[in-house]
């Protein structure tokens, strides 16, 4: 199935929670589209209509802010420099001046989180293995963290971790899904594993 459409209707299922900003990002055939919008979900919805979201991998993201103000900058998912790398995340990194201090003014940063942090981590540590990557750079990170990640290179490939925070992991034909809670997924998937 096309992912936007399910990531948009999870989102909604997860309104309750409360948010200030959502995004969505889908790996289609000229790479990974990336959209985000400051408020409701609808106005995610209304913002991505005419925009060429295909693909069948994708993630996206509601997000409370804790770093940094409520903006489309500061809103999930969030980038690494050359844009290859894409990660949505859940939790707090208390150690993300100190890794940004280290990752040094090679990289560029367009938001004010400690996730989009993370995400120049794992650029700083890939190889060309998106899993092996992540590893390396949450062996540097202190707080919690509920984490998905994509890679431009690596088609059809997302890679999910957690400590501290939750991830249910949805098993469907041919299809799988990841969230924070089952609430996303339920109507796509009765097999799920926290």
């Amino acid at each position: 199935q096309q992912a936007a459409p399910l990531l948009l209707s999870g989102l909604r299922r997860l309104e309750y929670r409360g948010y200030d900003s959502a995004g969505i990002a889908v790996e289609g055939e000229k790479g990974i589209r990336l959209e985000k919008n400051v408020g409701k979900i609808e106005n995610l919805v209304k913002k991505c209509e005419g925009k060429t979201l295909t693909g069948y991998a994708g993630i996206a993201h509601t997000r409370w802010a804790t770093h940094g103000g409520v903006t489309e900058e500061n809103a999930h998912p969030h980038t690494s420099c050359r844009g290859e790398i894409v990660l949505a995340h859940n939790g707090i990194i208390e150690n993300y001046r100190e890794l940004k201090k280290k990752l040094g003014k090679k990289h560029t940063y367009t938001s004010e989180t400690d996730s989009e942090v993370l995400a120049h981590l794992i650029e700083h540590h890939y190889e060309g293995d998106l899993r092996k990557a992540v590893m390396k750079a949450l062996s540097k990170v202190r707080g919690t963290y509920g984490i998905v990640a994509m890679h431009v290179k690596e088609k059809g490939k997302i890679v999910a971790a957690r400590l501290g925070s939750p991830l249910v992991i949805g098993m469907g034909e041919h299809e799988h899904y990841i969230a924070s809670a089952p609430t996303p997924m339920i109507a796509f998937t009765k097999r799920v594993t926290f």
